[in-house]
């Protein structure tokens, strides 16, 4: 074995080991560091009462849409024996959602007896009549939608006279430390980098383990004089802008922002599969492509995705293979790399802008002409084309074209189908392949129902796809790293001339904001940090740290002496 294949031996080696404490093999506790962990404490009350004037303390911000907060107050709910039926309903409720197909029945008859019938040990007064009489009247069907309203009843309850308590209770105190230490300066010796993965216009990205918790994520590091040579710091803050505001399962989170001596650093969901590229064409090279089924399934994961990122007015503008990325532990996909999004104001419909991948980027972007989201479907067409294929539409296989004859074909050139097509393939790739924008399938009056009732995705069971737990058709072996050897990673080259200003390092500040608080708050539950550090006392009393005065206490004294 040469020297460059023995590296890459050592460090697969390394990062399948640290990758398996997560996977249900091993205690994710194991490879923490004492060190770090003793580092993730919570403070003193004093330290972070003065946040209550600075944080958004709304229900819906607080309750809803932060995991602490949301489990705080859960906790406190259940502290009060008047609030443990609306919040064991909204718990159940959720259960239900998230249910198999043939549970459902079953736990929407449990939730019927439990909360709706008057006289039941849970029974919800609150409740309106003619929304139990509905479900009285549906719950055999277990539909979608069948506890909706009952629950946003549930949560108009709760936001009112129960928040109101839970504001002056001991949990917001506790909520108030979390929010304290999710704010603390992070630094790059927190995490331990593994093998890199692959390569970006600006630097690289590499596995790393978050040291406190064993959490492994992926780091793409930019690097500050490249950045700056080329021009890039406008996509790097869009990146990371966008990255912190959406949240979605089809999406990778960014879970950190620092900065080191070289390089910004982004900290995002590790897909340890691999990308769609290396799967359409290098796992195996004698078959490339995906079946029907398993491109169908990518293909509607990447649509829920489009759609969270155009909900909340985001054009992605980079949608390829590339840049759909595989997790090995669950066969699902998320949408990466989205350092050419961008942002549409309130009042803004359409934007103008050259970007994207030649052979991806559509039509109307390509003229120079005003664009909305529908370009991400015609790129979305491309890309379930080559998912089908193995080759773009506008291209045979392993062909070198110049951009602007490429171009030509896109604007010009009528798209053929293989014979391995089916009727329904062919029809979506046609509806999205369209060249007129109003003909185009995609976001149509804030949501893609249009295209998802397409006969193509006639098996897809949405409702399971949403909620994670839709069997997936193909599962990558968690022993294998879906990555090119390091050595042919390759590496960047030197950047010479360039000398970083005070303004380069202002700019650098503002981008290293350290935690993303949705994504650290799940970390720090799903990682068991959260349960070490909520502890409360037995008899429910005040714990010492949420105590104000206890800091002017003396501490109890110690039955060992000290020999000086």
């Amino acid at each position: 074995m040469d020297i460059g294949g023995l590296t890459t031996v050592v460090a697969n080696s390394a990062y399948i080991s640290a990758r398996g404490s997560l996977d249900g093999t091993a205690n994710p506790a194991a490879n923490r560091d004492r060190k770090y962990r003793s580092r993730l404490k919570l403070p003193h009350i004093t330290l972070c009462e003065g946040l209550r004037e600075t944080l958004d303390l709304g229900f819906q911000r607080v309750c809803v849409e932060q995991p602490i907060g949301k489990r705080l107050f859960q906790e406190f709910l259940d502290s009060k024996a008047e609030y443990k039926g609306p919040c064991h309903l909204w718990r159940d409720v959720e259960e239900y959602n998230m249910a198999e197909d043939a549970d459902r029945v079953r736990k929407a008859s449990k939730i019927l007896s439990r909360y709706l019938e008057p006289g039941a040990k849970c029974f919800c007064p609150f409740l309106p009549e003619n929304g139990i009489t509905a479900i009285k009247e549906k719950h055999d069907g277990a539909g979608d939608d069948l506890f909706t309203d009952i629950l946003d009843s549930v949560l108009d309850f709760l936001k009112e006279v129960p928040y109101t308590f839970f504001l002056e209770s001991m949990y917001l105190k506790r909520f108030l430390q979390w929010k304290w230490l999710e704010m603390q300066p992070m630094e790059e010796d927190w995490f331990l980098d593994f093998r890199v993965l692959g390569k970006g216009g600006f630097g690289e990205v590499s596995a790393c383990q978050m040291r406190a918790t064993g959490k492994l994520y992926a780091c793409k590091k930019l690097n500050k004089k490249r950045l700056k040579k080329r021009k890039g710091y406008e996509g790097a803050m869009v990146e990371k802008r966008v990255l912190a505001r959406v949240h979605s399962r089809f999406i990778v989170s960014l879970a950190y922002a620092f900065q080191t001596r070289t390089e910004l650093c982004l900290v995002m969901t590790i897909m340890n599969g691999g990308d769609m590229r290396y799967h359409i064409y290098n796992v195996d090279e004698n078959n490339p492509g995906f079946e029907e089924p398993r491109a169908c399934y990518y293909a509607a994961q990447i649509i829920q995705g489009l759609e969270h990122l155009h909900q909340k007015r985001i054009i992605y503008r980079d949608l390829k293979p590339e840049n759909v990325l595989l997790d090995n532990e669950a066969g699902n996909v998320r949408i990466s790399d989205l350092g050419l999004a961008v942002e549409l104001a309130e009042d803004q419909e359409k934007i103008k802008g050259y970007a994207g991948t030649p052979g991806f980027m559509a039509p109307e972007l390509l003229r120079g002409e005003e664009y909305d989201y529908s370009v991400d479907y015609f790129a979305l067409g491309v890309t379930l084309y080559e998912f089908l294929a193995a080759k773009g539409p506008f291209r045979t296989r392993g062909e070198k074209v110049e951009n602007k004859v490429l171009k030509k074909r896109v604007l010009d050139d009528p798209v053929t189908y293989p014979e391995k097509f089916s009727e329904e393939a062919r029809s979506i790739c046609q509806g999205l392949l369209v060249r007129e924008v109003d003909k185009r399938l995609g976001f149509r009056s804030g949501s893609c129902d249009q295209l998802r009732a397409h006969p193509f995705f006639r098996d897809i069971n949405w409702r399971k796809l949403n909620a994670g737990i839709l069997t997936p058709p193909f599962l990558p072996d968690s022993k294998t790293v879906y990555a090119k050897d390091v050595d042919d990673v390759g590496a960047f080259s030197t950047v010479k001339g360039v000398q970083l200003e005070d303004a380069d390092r202002r700019f650098f500040d503002e981008f290293a904001t350290g935690n993303i608080s949705i994504p650290w708050q799940e970390e720090m539950i799903e990682t068991g940090v959260y349960g070490e550090l909520t502890v409360w006392r037995p008899d429910g009393s005040l714990p010492n740290d949420l105590r104000r005065e206890s800091i002017l206490e003396r501490p109890p004294k110690s039955s060992t002496c000290a020999v000086s």
